[in-house]
């Protein structure tokens, strides 16, 4: 199993965190919101600004792959769009495997996000009767039971489970077993992966109480910094 947290990539030149990566994505979302208003020239102090990184950080992360701004004038927008597209893999289009259609499922084959970054859901999977073989936002609904079928069918390499907990494991175990290399967990629960496939969790709640442990600190360590200052005062 390959948690992209904690992966390490190698290229020929250098070693980096699969944090860069998450950076760069940031820095094309970024890039892309400048290009349409009209920006053709920016600096690394401009990107990195709206990125929440240093200049620093950001050239860094830019630097393993190469040299994309010139000194004293800046990046190109349209180039920098078109590298970082290049070196994240997404100047071409890749199809995406949905598994579950409840209610987070189907806001994910609603959001029309994906495609500014070259993705398509183009297939879901459920096993309630009463959603398999209908079409929701353009996509089909197929049975988890044909799920190798069509997965090996499309060739596709990307999933999203969206199942519930219990049964998360097994449809990762299809998954898996239908030739699918990268899968986007939303379902609370560690999974269990084979060495060659990289596994992303989004644990919303997880995110949330950590959210909900630091300001309930930051209240707490004012509460007993305002009692240390009373008691001095008396």
């Amino acid at each position: 199993m390959r948690k992209l947290s904690q992966h390490t990539i190698c290229t020929k030149k250098k070693c980096f965190s699969a944090e860069t990566i998450r950076r760069l994505s940031l820095y094309l979302r970024n890039l892309r919101r400048f290009k349409e208003n009209n920006v053709k020239i920016i600096s690394s102090g401009e990107i990195s600004k709206c990125s929440n990184v240093s200049p620093e950080q950001f050239r860094r992360d830019l630097s393993y792959f190469g040299e994309f701004g010139k000194r004293g004038v800046g990046y190109e927008i349209e180039r920098l769009i078109s590298e970082l597209e290049s070196i994240l893999g997404i100047d071409k289009e890749w199809r995406v495997a949905l598994v579950g259609v409840g209610s987070l499922g189907s806001a994910l084959l609603r959001f029309e996000g994906f495609s500014k970054f070259h993705l398509k859901i183009i297939c879901a999977f459920d096993i309630d009767n009463n959603k398999i073989g209908k079409n929701f936002s353009g996509v089909k609904i197929h049975s988890v039971e044909n799920l190798a079928e069509v997965i090996k069918t499309d060739n596709m390499e990307i999933a999203i489970i969206a199942t519930l907990p219990d049964v998360a494991q097994d449809v990762a175990d299809k998954l898996m077993g239908a030739g699918i290399k990268g899968i986007l967990n939303f379902a609370p629960v560690a999974l269990r992966t084979n060495d060659d496939v990289f596994i992303s969790d989004v644990d919303m709640a997880c995110e949330l109480e950590s959210l909900i442990f630091f300001v309930d600190q930051r209240k707490t360590d004012k509460e007993e910094e305002k009692e240390r200052n009373l008691s001095f005062e008396g």
